[in-house]
């Protein structure tokens, strides 16, 4: 008999969360035609998609003619988890009836590109978080939706979606967990997801690995899965990303390289400590320099009461906007010498051709043509009924 989590010397330590897992994915695998599998390269999508391929290999799961497997490539993704993520890609393309997509945002909306082409500011967690939806989320509904454009019924879109690992993410489970008949202990489960080349309704979503823990996600990465009985899968170099040996206790979360949502880049430092990836150092810098795009003196800024086409008027009629054109240039200088030191490749050569095309147009985002004054300027204050407030002690200010 194939070995598999259920029989034998080889059940896991937490056998409980993953016959949670597998019941939950019963409970939908058949109610759906097509199956496919939203992978990030991160720990938890990767637990998930060589957990089902084992199973679906071992007879748990019924082997559905196409597992599509999509890979979203944003890019910004660390080193290690990169490399983890192409050595797992060569071992999908080996299996036949797994269709492997690699997805990636269009050129124009690709995380560099978007800030220093175009000048919408870094990220941030309260009223610019525009970054995971752009770079991942619209482009793989987008591809899943074209992927099930010509075919009949629903898809499945299975995630590594785990709670833990981000508030704002289990604020919303806490908010849909009732959603679409899903049971209790039978994963996230939705019938919804972004619309996409006119496939509404036909896409759900479900999260298996919902209940597990973040020490059930290590015992299969760095012990189980690694083992030719369960796939050979070369997902023990993804610990690197995390804190190598120490990467339970760690528990860093990764993102993007530097990324701006996060408070600390806990993994980024944990891994320039180590030995072969000390060359990544000079990625610490990056952080800094988003912070340093945010300020005032890099942005523009509305000069007065902005009028929008229904007649009303725009909230936060001085509201800082994009970077000015001056700053996207010394932050492309600064980041290309970044990641020449670093020896990564944050902007390709495409990116930055369509960078310098886009700052030498004067590119600037809707609504803001790059006249305004810049952000740190004082400017009087004006309303929508006309009346105005002056700065007080202009001398002192140099307005």
């Amino acid at each position: 008999m194939t070995p598999t989590l259920f029989n034998g010397n080889a059940r896991m330590v937490h056998g409980e969360a993953v016959e949670l897992t597998l019941a939950s994915l019963r409970a939908y695998w058949g109610r759906h035609p097509h199956v496919a599998v939203a992978w990030s390269g991160g720990k938890d999508s990767t637990a998930a998609l060589t957990l089902i391929v084992h199973l679906i290999e071992s007879g748990e799961l019924p082997r559905p003619e196409i597992l599509h497997v999509f890979y979203a490539d944003t890019r910004q993704e660390l080193p290690p988890i990169q490399l983890a993520a192409e050595q797992v890609m060569a071992r999908l393309r080996e299996r036949s009836w797994i269709k492997l997509t690699v997805v990636r945002a269009p050129l124009d909306k690709r995380f560099m590109v978007y800030i220093l082409g175009r000048g919408v500011p870094p990220p941030n967690n309260n009223t610019l978080r525009w970054c995971t939806r752009q770079i991942k989320v619209d482009p793989m509904a987008e591809a899943l939706g074209a992927a099930i454009a010509d075919l009949d019924g629903t898809a499945l879109m299975i995630t590594g979606v785990r709670e833990g690992e981000s508030a704002v993410r289990d604020g919303r489970i806490a908010m849909s967990c009732s959603k679409d008949g899903a049971e209790c202990g039978q994963g996230w489960y939705q019938q919804v997801l972004p619309d996409a080349k006119g496939v509404r309704g036909r896409i759900a979503t479900l999260a298996p690995l919902l209940h597990w823990r973040v020490c059930t996600v290590w015992d299969w990465l760095k012990v189980f899965a690694p083992m030719p009985e369960f796939g050979g899968w070369p997902v023990a170099i993804l610990a690197d990303a995390y804190g190598g040996d120490d990467a339970t206790e760690i528990n860093a979360r990764t993102g993007c390289i530097g990324c701006p949502l996060a408070s600390q880049d806990t993994a980024l430092e944990v891994i320039v400590q180590m030995p072969a990836w000390q060359h990544l150092a000079p990625l610490l810098e990056l952080k800094p320099l988003y912070r340093w795009m945010r300020l005032p003196a890099q942005r523009h800024r509305k000069s007065g009461v902005e009028r929008l086409k229904d007649g009303s008027i725009a909230k936060n009629p001085q509201r800082m906007g994009p970077l000015t054109l001056e700053a996207r240039q010394s932050a492309l200088t600064t980041i290309l010498d970044i990641q020449d030191r670093a020896r990564v490749d944050l902007i390709n050569a495409e990116e930055e051709a369509r960078i310098r095309e886009l700052i030498a147009a004067g590119t600037f985002p809707q609504k803001w043509d790059g006249n305004e004054p810049r952000a740190d300027a004082w400017l009087d204050a004006e309303y929508g009924d006309g009346t105005g407030q002056p700065i007080l002690f202009r001398e002192l200010v140099g307005a």
